[in-house]
């Protein structure tokens, strides 16, 4: 294991979102992202970052004794070695889930990796950075998730769902409505009205910590 990442932060705390939400985690944050959303939370995790070898890595989450361990960024995949880091966690023993923004190819991921992927709507400003080839490397345990800002980025979302058939493809098809713009009951309406198949979610860490980083 000589490969070496750059690491923005490792932390414990209570997964925020997504299917193990609420369920203590240990977070490993690479540094490093092409992408620059309009919403993005993270910019800190832009630059930066330490120089740790994997075994360096699995040392520090092992720490923590977790169940869940969580890859996220920034957006990992921009480093070549996150694929053998994740491969790593999974040896472990850990249950192991990525959260990647879908710009970058994700072929060859470990399969027991549950991947994160996000569709990158009109009002993230970063539409055009889809890579929908992607679709095709989704497994049923993985999800996907769309940040809805509005309701064009709603209907935008709705035709993805349906042209992907995204729900047959995923165990979980995620809308979350952007923290700053969208009101969750709005959102929440709109699934009900249109009797989508979609789990909505709101970011509990935001509500418990705002946008403290390590947290």
């Amino acid at each position: 294991m000589t490969e070496k990442l750059r690491i923005t932060e490792i932390f414990h705390s209570l997964q925020g979102e997504a299917r193990t939400v609420g369920w203590p985690t240990v977070f490993v944050r690479l540094t490093g992202c092409p992408l620059r959303c309009g919403y993005c939370d993270t910019a800190y995790a832009f630059s930066g970052g330490l120089l740790l070898s994997i075994a360096e890595i699995l040392a520090t989450v092992a720490s923590w004794s977790p169940r869940f361990v969580c890859v996220t960024g920034g957006e990992p995949l921009a480093q070549k070695s996150c694929w053998p880091l994740l491969t790593a966690l999974c040896a472990a023993g850990y249950q192991v889930s990525l959260e990647t923004s879908g710009a970058i190819d994700m072929a060859g991921i470990d399969s027991r990796v549950s991947k994160v992927m996000d569709f990158k709507t009109p009002g993230s400003g970063e539409l055009q950075r889809n890579h929908y080839p992607n679709v095709q490397h989704l497994l049923m345990h993985d999800q996907v998730k769309f940040v809805i800002c509005d309701e064009v980025d709603y209907r935008w979302a709705k035709s993805c769902v349906e042209k992907y058939a995204l729900v047959e493809k995923v165990s979980d098809v995620l809308f979350s409505p952007s923290h700053a713009t969208l009101n969750p009951a709005i959102l929440a309406d709109w699934i009900l009205q249109d009797c989508l198949k979609v789990r909505m979610q709101v970011q509990l860490h935001k509500y418990l910590w705002a946008d403290a980083a390590g947290r």
